[in-house]
């Protein structure tokens, strides 16, 4: 589509878009509970594709949500003052230390906004999280895919990238789609072959799950000044709805990207059921418990079917298929089954489907279908 000229005469036309945009594939997310319903006429779905809290919100986060209804007609705090500062007391970090965003991905946004300069250049993982490949194709700017090693993240040959113009690196410490994670040693050894000119995006979606983990890099327990940590209340604290992440650096890139940012983003509600969310640590305590739980019970029921997995520190685990097709024949018959999973061919992993961890009631269901499949 071009625009075109007033009259008859020609004249050069001139794109609406650019062409790296024009060729942007778009974040294509799970299919939503109602649209497989009307599709299917199933009056019960099992919801395992989109890594949602099974529990729901806290029980103090939908009573602030209530109270801060009456409230939506004043704008939300363009500072996040209070829930910053909450953060900031959790972490042991000083409120300028702390942003907030639309969930890590709108803090990712900003990032690339507030950083990038026309000439510089991305590092990342290919076939890693979805929501900054789109990023990081729609920037515009040169990336190097880096592929991954037995389903981690090549720390070194990422490392052995870096050249004068690398401005910007994502990690995903656990990965989605794969949930492994990269250790504290790999991590450090990888920190010291980066110049302290090239900022390091480390998204920690999955942190709660994993820090029980020994060997587990949890980047708030040592700072590094290029260090960019972003976390969400979407994952553990059960807030996908309303689209809240945090992120912690240097007091000179939050000065920065706070200039850059939207603003009054988190939304009221959004803001209100973070601060309420951070105090039930029951509620956080027990979705972790349920998640492990869940996950040794896939666990020992793919190994029982002969079926191929990757070993998960998150709240999802992925299966691997012999064949793209078969991937795509066990995705479909779930799907007419009423279990909605998550097809991990638009992340670049046609042989593979993830599968997001529920409560037993969820679990079992899911299990039994793929028994009754296979």
């Amino acid at each position: 589509m071009f625009l075109k000229p007033q009259g008859n005469e020609p004249t050069e036309t001139m794109p609406l878009v650019p062409k790296y945009i024009n060729e942007l594939s778009p974040y294509t997310p799970g299919k939503p509970i109602d649209e497989v319903k009307r599709e299917l006429g199933l009056e019960k779905i099992t919801k395992l594709a989109s890594n949602e809290n099974p529990l729901g919100p806290s029980p103090l986060a939908l009573e602030a949500i209530r109270k801060a209804e009456e409230r939506l007609h004043r704008y939300p705090d363009a500072s996040g003052f209070k829930l910053r500062q909450k953060l900031a007391q959790r972490f042991n970090v000083k409120i300028d230390n702390v942003i907030l965003g639309a969930g890590s991905e709108g803090i990712m946004a900003t990032i690339m906004r507030t950083f990038l300069l026309p000439e510089d250049e991305i590092i990342t993982a290919l076939n890693s999280f979805i929501g900054f490949t789109v990023l990081a194709r729609g920037s515009g700017k040169r990336v190097h895919w880096i592929p991954m090693k037995d389903h981690r993240y090549d720390l070194e040959a990422m490392a052995s990238c870096i050249n004068e113009y690398t401005k910007i690196i994502y990690l995903a410490n656990p990965d989605n789609p794969m949930g492994t994670y990269c250790t504290v040693d790999e991590f450090d050894a990888f920190m010291e072959k980066v110049p302290e000119r090239v900022l390091i995006i480390m998204d920690e979606a999955y942190f709660e799950f994993a820090q029980p983990i020994s060997d587990y890099p949890d980047s708030m327990h040592y700072r590094y000044d290029n260090v960019i940590t972003l976390r969400t209340f979407s994952k553990a604290y059960g807030l996908a709805g309303l689209r809240i992440g945090y992120g912690f650096a240097h007091d000179q890139l939050i000065s920065n990207l706070l200039k850059v940012k939207l603003p009054f983003e988190p939304s009221l509600l959004a803001q209100s059921a973070g601060m309420a969310a951070l105090e039930d640590v029951y509620h956080l305590d027990k979705t972790i418990q349920i998640t492990r739980d869940g996950l040794s019970y896939f666990s020992d029921e793919l190994s029982r079917l002969g079926i191929d997995y990757i070993p998960s520190v998150t709240n999802f685990i992925t299966i691997k298929w012999p064949t793209p097709e078969r991937c795509d024949e066990v995705c479909q018959k779930m799907i007419e089954e009423g279990v909605i999973l998550r097809h991990l061919k638009p992340f670049g992993w046609p042989d593979c489907l993830r599968v997001s961890i529920g409560i037993h009631s969820e679990n079992e269901p899911c299990v039994s279908t793929l028994k009754e499949i296979l």
